[in-house]
């Protein structure tokens, strides 16, 4: 049976913890905007064109997954490979739930179709480096 944790020495080869640093910035810049981005739907909640029922849904949901994406990949550093698995898995996930949002022609406000590109962006940044060669070659059995 496989160690849940992955040992200090492997956490430590080259390239990780840079490769650990750029993510968890990637992810709290993810988090961050999506927090701003809720609190700016706060602020209009009386203008319902533009805080929309919809637009509520999908804040909260990104807000939520945001901070347990910043758990997962707080969790997968110290070398737990449950964490890294559901980082690896939710941020493409949500890659894949972001570009259907954009897509979809008004479902969502304009402003929110915006903000979840640069989203998308972000978590794409998130996927590359959740799925390089440095990371996956860290918690490889």
């Amino acid at each position: 049976m496989t160690s849940r944790v992955i040992g200090e020495e492997r956490l430590n080869g080259e390239g990780v913890q840079q490769a650990f640093r750029t993510t968890k910035r990637l992810v709290g810049a993810y988090a961050g905007l999506s927090v701003l981005t809720l609190i700016a739907l706060v602020l209009l909640r009386n203008h319902p064109d533009i805080a929309t029922d919809t637009a509520w849904v999908r804040c909260l949901i990104v807000v939520a997954t945001s901070l347990l994406m910043a758990s997962f990949v707080a969790r997968a550093a110290r070398g737990h490979r449950t964490s890294f698995r559901r980082l690896r898995v939710s941020s493409g996930v949500m890659v894949a739930a972001t570009a259907v949002i954009v897509a979809l022609p008004g479902a969502f406000p304009v402003w929110l179709r915006t903000e979840q590109a640069v989203c998308g962006i972000i978590l794409l940044g998130v996927v590359t480096k959740a799925n390089g060669k440095v990371l996956r070659a860290v918690f490889a059995l």
